[in-house]
Formats: C-alpha cells, structure tokens, sequence
C-alpha cells in the first residue's frame, strides 16, 4: 500500500514539476530535494545553513520519507523538529505542529530525563546507534543536518 502511495505522489511530482531536478549534490525523494550536510553544528547552524540554500531542515511528514531520510543519512542528522518555543509542543520549521505521525525512539522525547548534565533538549535527531528513530537533544549539540527543498 505504502509502494502505491509512493508511486501516486512520484506521478504527481512528474506532472506538476516535470522539467525539475535537484542541484548536484542533492538527492530528490518525492516532490523534494535533500541535501546532507558536509559538516557538522549546532541545530540553530543547520538551519541557517539550510536557509542560506533557499531551503530548511528536512520536515518528515511520511513514514517514506522516514525511511528514505533513514538509508540516505546513515548516521546521527538533525532534522526540523524543535519545542523550544514551549517545552513539550514540538513544532516543525514550517511552522506545523506534530502530528500523530511521529518515529520517537522508546522513552522519548525526554528532555534530557531532567537530567541537568543534558541540559534542556528542545531540539530532535535522527539516532543510529540501534535504531534509527528520533530523539531530543540539546540543540547546542553537533551534528550533521538534512536541508530539504522543492525544485
């Protein structure tokens, strides 16, 4: 079913954006491109790298693109998610709150399990380290991070 899903939006992306493509480097998924950083940051410096790009940090909106991000990044990225505006409302950079869709990694998110020597985690990651769902970390952190745009 997920296989149909997929190929019905592919369709779409190729009727409505049929001359489009990614720039080198990015790699396109869907209707959008996706660039994994070369370097590593802080959250806030993902975003703004992203958004030097005309683009932001990926918003994950389909268990396919889940699972796309998951086999292109292969280690640790930030993504799009944040509560930093209030703790325990995630929000996505577009401005979307978090829906039922979501890939938390067991006990998360956590803040850090009020653990001061985590400090506040407001902002999310893709983990690796045997499994590959979410979790909240500082946003102080470093990793690397996943731009996404539309062509």
């Amino acid at each position: 079913n997920s296989i149909k899903t997929q190929t019905l939006i592919n369709i779409s992306c190729l009727m409505f954006l049929p001359e489009k493509t990614c720039a080198s480097g990015w790699r396109m998924f869907s209707c959008s491109c996706y660039l994994l950083s070369e370097k590593t940051g802080s959250w806030d410096e993902g975003r703004s790298d992203c958004r030097d790009r005309g683009a932001d940090l990926v918003v994950i909106d389909s268990s396919e693109e889940q699972d796309f991000l998951v086999s292109f990044t292969q280690k640790q990225t930030w993504i799009g998610l944040n509560d930093k505006e209030e703790e325990g409302r995630w929000k996505w950079v577009d401005g979307t709150p978090l829906t039922s869709l979501t890939f938390w990694s067991p006990r998360q998110p956590d803040n850090g399990g009020e653990d001061p020597q985590w400090g506040e985690e407001d902002c999310v990651h893709i983990r690796t380290d045997g499994n590959t769902l979410w979790n909240d970390r500082s946003c102080r952190n470093s990793f690397p991070w996943v731009c996404e745009k539309i062509p």
